[in-house]
């Protein structure tokens, strides 16, 4: 239960890690990954390149919930939960 849980939170992260990869070269218009997080760090959308890449975790999420897997879904909706509340704070400050 606890080891499904924690695998759903691993598979979680390393989807937004992949979204966030591709949705910054998506809108990087030909930039390379590390120019575009700087230039969104300082023009403020960070948080929305992190929300974007978030998108994923919708992949992931459906696809444990069809094989039965609920606690692996419960993880992967456990750090999308957690990625929401980091980037609303992030936005604040």
């Amino acid at each position: 239960m606890k080891k499904d849980i924690f695998i759903g939170i691993l598979v979680g992260l390393i989807a937004n890690g992949i979204g966030l990869i591709l949705t910054a070269l998506l809108l990087g218009q030909g930039e390379d990954f590390t120019t575009v997080i700087k230039a969104a760090a300082n023009e403020g959308f960070l948080g929305k390149l992190i929300s974007l890449g978030a998108i994923l975790n919708l992949v992931a999420f459906f696809v444990f919930i069809r094989k039965r897997q609920d606690y692996r879904a419960r993880g992967v909706l456990l750090i999308t939960i957690f990625i929401a509340v980091f980037t609303f704070v992030f936005k604040l400050f």
